[in-house]
């Protein structure tokens, strides 16, 4: 029995290049929509969630997430400046020092 082996071409995807803006297509009008909130779950989100998994078979797993205490989420315009701990951290450090020490509590330093 001969068998013919045939390579499988794969076409690439083509990418549609924007500006770099964020686009709003004209047909998508919020204006007129009831309950879109900004920050409507910002307060839940805080407090901790859960994802469930499902997986083949029936089962699935639950896990559950919550952020560190300390831990602080930053605006997406300040993490383009902020993009670690440590950037964030000398950035407050340099305003913790030009604060009154009248005013200035007794702060951690490293």
């Amino acid at each position: 029995m001969k068998t013919s082996f045939r390579p499988t071409i794969m076409k690439k995807a083509v990418l549609n290049k924007t500006s770099g803006k964020d686009e709003m297509k004209s047909e998508y009008n919020f204006s007129s929509m009831k309950g879109a909130v900004r920050g409507k779950y910002y307060i839940a989100y805080r407090s901790g969630h859960k994802v469930v998994i499902h997986k083949e078979g029936g089962t699935s797993s639950v896990q559950y997430f919550k952020l560190e205490d300390g831990a602080v989420l930053l605006a997406p315009d300040v993490r383009k400046y902020f993009t670690n701990s440590e950037s964030v951290n000398k950035a407050l450090r340099s305003l913790i020092a030009i604060i009154p020490t009248k005013k200035r509590s007794p702060a951690h330093t490293k």
